[in-house]
């Protein structure tokens, strides 16, 4: 686990986190949806027109992108002050939390594309496992997971 994540007091770890938390999002977004309760931004999402959830993926993929180049920026300033003496020891870890920011800020954008693409998955009724295999049919045998299940050859769309 990161230095910067923990397991709740009296909790035990689950197996797999992504695959955890996954399931929890997916399972929670599946609920607002047949909750049909219109105070749910989920819901909205799910119910109003697909231009608006589609929208709010590429966007939140755009500012991805943009964190990405600012915690780059903010890494390479980093190396760029390693070992100079001329940089005060303040300044540098200055810097180095002015990188560790751009990280958590990078994390934070990358779960709303997560969020929002779900959104979109369950729009569209693909489920995880579904779009598990989807990945998993990219590996190959060596690299997927023992048991994983894959998409039905006949199924098998690579652009259009």
């Amino acid at each position: 686990m990161s230095a910067k994540t923990y397991i709740p007091q009296g909790e035990q770890s689950a197996p797999s986190q992504i695959g955890a938390t996954l399931e929890a999002l997916a399972s929670s977004i599946a609920e607002r949806h047949r909750a049909a309760d219109a105070g749910s931004y989920t819901y909205r999402l799910l119910s109003g027109g697909v231009d608006e959830v589609l929208k709010k993926v590429m966007e939140e993929a755009g500012e991805v992108a943009l964190a990405a180049k600012d915690a780059q920026a903010a890494a390479s300033a980093v190396r760029a002050h390693e070992g100079a003496a001329s940089v005060p020891d303040r300044m540098k870890g200055a810097l180095a939390d002015s990188a560790d920011a751009a990280c958590d800020h990078l994390r934070y954008e990358a779960a709303d594309v997560v969020y929002h693409l779900l959104v979109v998955l369950e729009r569209f009724g693909i489920g995880l496992d579904e779009f598990a295999a989807e990945l998993n049919s990219r590996m190959t045998e060596s690299e997927r997971p023992r048991g994983g299940a894959l998409i039905m050859p006949d199924h098998v769309k690579r652009g259009k």
